[in-house]
């Protein structure tokens, strides 16, 4: 089945949609996204996906697409023509084609903003087999540019970490600087210890996580305490529980990290706990 995408205004069959060879984001990785999932055919965490996509554009100093403030609408009617039921919707602004290749940034009066959205269908997303098993990861250097907490589409090295992951016979990577976890290739990192959740403090060093801030707001409701504060691989390896959140994971539990069981190398009681309240809450608060 063709999807249905969403490009510049135009809801098109993906066999139609184009983007200018010229197009900032294709030359430049110029920039941003946000992948909001779908549960139940509804929209989980939309306001902080939003309010997260203004601040990357803020950052940037890029503006607004014309559609920004009609994105509700357009990702639920994504959601009605491609009849999602569970998924995602992958949003992604670029600073526009300007007709040729500049490092200077284009007039943003003569060249607006790209803006494309498309789903993805992922049945049983909720109810994903590895968050019953847990997954392994592997350390790796963080090499990446020091604006990480910006949104931007430049994914080259976690996508070699992530291929890293792989040939090592293991699900994903966390990424070490000045010998402290920083984050997953593509989620917010955790440990649990002594009853502790323990999740490094927002800075510019990572993503602002929109599942982690639900994640960690439904913990302390829940009379867990939350330390924010960096840890390292060796810490981790001697912690009772691991785990990760992201919007497309939501709370993934960790049981092996650089060969080494977690706890007892299955998955524990505290991940497991969060992923449900996680679900629960959020789909009570779903649009």
């Amino acid at each position: 089945m063709t999807r249905t995408v969403f490009v510049n205004g135009e809801y098109l069959p993906e066999t139609d949609a184009k983007i200018s060879i010229f197009d900032r984001g294709f030359l430049m990785a110029d920039g941003v996204y946000e992948v909001t999932s779908v549960l139940g055919g509804k929209l989980i965490d939309f306001d902080g996906h939003l309010k997260r996509l203004e601040r990357s554009l803020n950052e940037l100093d890029m503006d607004k697409p014309a559609e920004f403030d009609d994105l509700l609408e357009i990702h639920r009617k994504l959601v009605e023509l491609n009849g999602i039921e569970e998924g995602m919707i992958y949003l992604q602004v670029t600073r526009g084609a300007p007709g040729d290749r500049d490092f200077v940034f284009p007039d943003p009066a003569e060249t607006r903003p790209t803006l494309v959205l498309f789903t993805q269908n992922k049945p049983g997303l909720a109810d994903s087999p590895a968050a019953q098993k847990g997954i392994k990861v592997i350390s790796i250097e963080d090499i990446r540019w020091g604006r990480r907490d910006i949104k931007t589409v430049q994914l080259l090295y976690p996508s070699m970490g992530k291929m890293m992951a792989k040939k090592a016979g293991c699900d994903d990577a966390w990424l070490v600087e000045e010998g402290k976890v920083t984050e997953g290739t593509s989620n917010n990192a955790y440990i649990v210890k002594d009853g502790k959740i323990i999740t490094r403090a927002l800075s510019n060093d990572i993503l602002h996580g929109i599942t982690r801030a639900a994640v960690l707001r439904f913990a302390r409701e829940a009379q867990m305490e939350v330390v924010e504060r960096s840890f390292t691989i060796e810490e981790a390896q001697q912690a009772d529980e691991a785990f990760v959140t992201s919007a497309s994971t939501f709370v993934m539990p960790v049981v092996e990290i650089d060969g080494a069981a977690i706890g007892e190398g299955a998955v524990g009681p505290v991940a497991k706990r969060l992923r449900e309240i996680y679900l629960d809450e959020s789909l009570k608060a779903a649009v």
